[in-house]
């Protein structure tokens, strides 16, 4: 299937682009491009299931169980299940990141009730 028109979701000063979904037919995977504008701080959530990011631009601080990481342009993090991640664009450009995980994920902000993403439904 050739997907080329990504369903748009902004939640917490990012955008996310979702290409695979099960409302696009997947059953398994789940695959979006998340941008976040300059300045932009995540908010801090905990992840049910596995997910791995691959930076495409800009310069992310990704806070993974409250240490940072700064991956550049090509490079994954790999975020395990159970872990507390935050992405943050402290930069003056755009950062632009690929992001797969499985159907279902959900993410619990800290204080606050689960939620299941549109992006993993």
């Amino acid at each position: 299937m050739h997907i080329t028109q990504p369903v748009r979701h902004s939640l917490h000063g990012a955008d996310f682009d979702s290409f695979v979904s099960p409302s696009s037919g997947s059953r398994e995977l789940c695959a979006w491009r998340t941008t976040i504008g300059p300045g932009q701080s995540g908010a801090e959530h905990t992840v049910d299931h596995e997910e791995v990011f691959l930076v495409l631009a800009g310069e992310p601080v990704i806070r993974l169980d409250g240490e940072p990481v700064t991956p550049s342009p090509g490079e994954v993090v790999f975020v395990p299940a159970g872990s507390a991640v935050a992405v943050d664009n402290p930069g003056p450009d755009p950062v632009t990141m690929w992001v797969t995980t499985v159907v279902g994920l959900t993410a619990t902000i800290a204080g606050g009730d689960p939620i299941s993403p549109p992006w993993t439904r």
